[in-house]
């Protein structure tokens, strides 16, 4: 089995080879890495997608707003890219849509990375395919398959606010049990502890 490693040192190096900056390349090489990790199919995706790249003329998204549109499609690692540099306005937007995105599993990491740096979930639904992200700690999904994805007509993303998962009853009822565990002060330990700290020199 090739290592994570090695998937994301051969990943930066096809990408530059490819035509992306030496700074882009690298960030394609952790995400490669993320998405194998997770069992989502980075390799197969990112080899096919350098098949056509230089081929196909794929668009960019220099500012997103909240619906974003392109007869052509989008470039995934140049639109990751951008979400990722502009994830601090673009959480503020609340929800944002992406039509004709290329290779959308490419972007996939970009979206888990942010999602740890904005300190929020973020859900993601790709024509029939959703995705929760979860601080780049995890990626819950209904896409089992390992195939290619060459296109995704319409994404949505949505950010969603932290909130517990549990009711503050809930909450005490635990809380009163982890009292069980304090211990009560005695007389002698507060003797002992005030004068915790004190030495005679004399």
């Amino acid at each position: 089995m090739i290592s994570f490693s090695e998937i994301e040192t051969t990943v930066k190096r096809a990408t530059r080879s490819a035509g992306f900056p030496w700074g882009i390349s690298e960030e394609v090489g952790k995400n490669i890495r993320l998405l194998e990790m997770f069992g989502l199919p980075g390799v197969k995706n990112i080899n096919q997608y350098f098949k056509i790249y230089n081929v196909e003329k794929f668009e960019d998204i220099n500012a997103f707003s909240r619906s974003n549109i392109s007869k052509k499609h989008y470039c995934p690692i140049k639109a990751g890219v951008n979400f990722f540099d502009q994830s601090s306005t673009i959480s503020d937007l609340g929800q944002l849509e992406i039509n004709n995105l290329a290779f959308p599993l490419l972007f996939i990491p970009f979206v888990s990375r942010t999602s740890e740096l904005i300190g929020k979930r973020i859900f993601l639904k790709m024509d029939n395919k959703e995705f929760l992200f979860n601080f780049n700690q995890s990626i819950y999904s209904n896409y089992l398959s390992g195939d290619i994805v060459e296109r995704s007509e319409k994404i949505n993303l949505q950010f969603l606010e932290n909130k517990n998962s549990f009711s503050e009853t809930e909450w005490s009822e635990l809380y009163k049990i982890s009292e069980n565990t304090f211990v009560e002060e005695s007389d002698e330990l507060k003797e002992k502890a005030a004068g915790a700290g004190l030495t005679d020199n004399d």
